[in-house]
């Protein structure tokens, strides 16, 4: 599974990107608008940290506006993926810009029917809302399950299932378990996934005991070296 960071927080992002587990990053108005920052900037700036596929989204709602900004985005770096509602005009955007070599992310998915129409649009990839499925009641996970048993039979859709609305390490973990190709996780989930109180515990007895045997790896000359 990869790993994509949902958010526009260069700091982390650059952050999380130095552990080598970050393949990507996703963006959105929401979290552009929370950056303070103007969006082509931003996503400029997230390009030349993470080399993956960074989605920039598209404000407007109609297919001749949403070509002309993704013209504009597209132009920032050659590994932004351009983001476009999941609606008619938002498909019509897919379909043009999937013809011409670039990677669309269509976004707001609720309903298996929708992931099929995306992948006939030759999105690069489809982002099924989970979190906000469980939160009117539904279960999300399962529509990660159906989107995947669908394409698993088209061998020919090569659109990426692209799990968001990622609220806990649990959804990643589920996501992974079915197939999904990818989490988009905003940094403290992805932070959340080390950490285990065992895990915490094991290394603080292991390093006591080491301390008691008085022993050092590296001789004072080595550790500024290594500084």
């Amino acid at each position: 599974m990869k790993f994509f960071i949902d958010s526009a927080d260069v700091a982390e992002i650059r952050d999380l990107a130095e552990t080598g587990l970050v393949d990507g990053v996703t963006t959105n108005p929401t979290l552009i608008a929370k950056s303070g920052r103007r969006m082509q900037d931003a996503i400029a700036e997230i390009c030349s940290v993470v080399s993956g596929p960074v989605s920039a989204e598209v404000t407007a709602t109609d297919t001749a506006t949403m070509l002309a900004e993704a013209k504009v985005l597209s132009a920032i770096a050659p590994n932004v993926a351009i983001k476009v509602p999941l609606t008619p005009d938002g498909l019509k955007t897919c379909r043009v810009l999937s013809e011409r070599g670039v990677m669309v992310n269509v976004t707001l998915c609720f309903a298996a029917g929708q992931a099929i129409l995306a992948a006939k649009a030759g999105a690069a990839f489809i982002s099924p809302f989970i979190g906000r499925l469980d939160d009117i009641g539904s279960t999300g996970m399962d529509l990660i399950s159906d989107i995947v048993e669908i394409y698993d039979q088209y061998p020919h859709f090569s659109t990426e299932v692209l799990v968001a609305s990622v609220r806990g390490p649990h959804h990643v973990v589920d996501a992974a378990r079915l197939g999904a190709h990818i989490a988009t996780v905003p940094p403290n989930v992805l932070r959340q996934l080390y950490a285990h109180p065992l895990t915490d515990k094991g290394l603080a007895a292991f390093l006591a005991d080491w301390e008691k045997t008085g022993q050092t790896i590296l001789a004072p000359n080595e550790t500024e070296a290594a500084e």
